[in-house]
């Protein structure tokens, strides 16, 4: 019997339309780990409020980039899976499943209910409760009415795996002499998510080492762009870190992309590239935010050139980088 592995993303709209979108972010912020309020008050919330009135914002930021093959997360994700198929051969059966929309999570599990062994990959390279912690939650919750199970192993990290800083640099590295400063941006979380975690106070400055091996997101974020660094031979000046996608007025985890932006051009940078490790796969977040949005924002700054590095992808560096990993943690049948 073959090993199987799940990989997990995110997920995407089915199309670029309102009604899809709306759909979307309904199943996406009533999650009690994404947007974490009593279920009454996020219910009127998501309902009342974000989903009828962001619906149609957020259908034309996908328009924007909308490929002829689809959603680019999806389509990046299905050719990582199919990659991976073909480099992994016969042992192995590998599926793909979103937490929100489709192909979903029960349907690769049933994909992969012959195997004997099963790893389960959440593409969140650094950890989160609302990304990774209910990712695998919804797996187990799906695997909990299976009558014999698989032998399992879950990867809840891999935020300074060699193997995933490799690909990473190696992917940034054509970028750095052509541009005046690496912008490292990750996805924010609002602080409380961190502080009802038990990281108390969220710091404001780098993070200690030490948060990161204790599962702190920012500090996992603050040591990527530490080892990113010594790979590249980046001293400080070089390169920095900030957190983006922030919505609402509840405080975000800090220092904020926008904001960067004016700090940096206040320092004299005019050419800056931008990567955003926190994501595996070139989505609404990349493309729209950073390539589009953020690039008009330096723009009228006075800032010549912001280009944003593409995701791993379907790299075969970061093909690689997934075998190496679960090879690692390769649970015995």
């Amino acid at each position: 019997m073959p090993h199987g592995l799940l990989l997990i993303n995110l997920g995407t709209p089915d199309s670029p339309d309102s009604k899809a979108v709306g759909r979307y972010l309904r199943e996406f912020l009533m999650d009690k780990r994404v947007v974490d309020l009593p279920w009454l008050v996020r219910f009127i919330l998501v309902n009342g409020l974000i989903a009828p009135f962001r619906r149609h914002q957020s259908a034309s930021a996908y328009k924007e980039i909308w490929t002829n093959e689809g959603s680019p997360l999806l389509v990046y994700s299905l050719r990582l899976k199919d990659k991976l198929t073909h480099a992994l051969g016969s042992t192995y059966s590998v599926a793909l499943g979103m937490r929100y929309g489709r192909p979903n999570i029960a349907s690769a599990l049933k994909e992969l209910g012959h195997c004997e062994t099963l790893t389960i990959l959440p593409l969140y390279p650094q950890y989160s409760s609302a990304a990774t912690g209910s990712s695998i939650e919804a797996t187990l919750k799906h695997l909990s009415n299976t009558k014999r199970f698989a032998n399992l192993h879950v990867i809840r990290d891999f935020y300074q795996h060699p193997s995933y800083i490799q690909a990473l640099a190696e992917n940034i590295k054509p970028f750095i002499s052509t541009h005046d400063m690496l912008l490292l941006s990750y996805h924010g979380l609002p602080t409380r998510h961190l502080e009802k975690e038990g990281c108390q106070p969220v710091c404001t400055s780098p993070c200690p080492p030490l948060k990161a091996s204790a599962g702190c997101y920012r500090a996992q974020c603050y040591q990527t762009s530490a080892s990113l660094a010594k790979a590249l031979d980046l001293n400080p000046t070089q390169y920095t870190t900030s957190f983006q996608s922030r919505l609402g007025k509840t405080p975000w985890i800090k220092p904020y992309t926008d904001e960067t932006l004016i700090e940096l051009r206040k320092r004299g940078i005019k050419n800056l590239a931008v990567s955003c490790p926190a994501f595996v796969a070139d989505c609404l977040e990349t493309l729209e935010e950073i390539a589009i949005r953020a690039k008009a924002q330096w723009q009228a700054l006075g800032g010549e050139t912001l280009t944003l590095i593409p995701a791993l992808n379907d790299n075969d560096l970061w093909v690689q980088s997934i075998i190496n990993m679960i090879k690692l943690a390769e649970p015995r049948a």
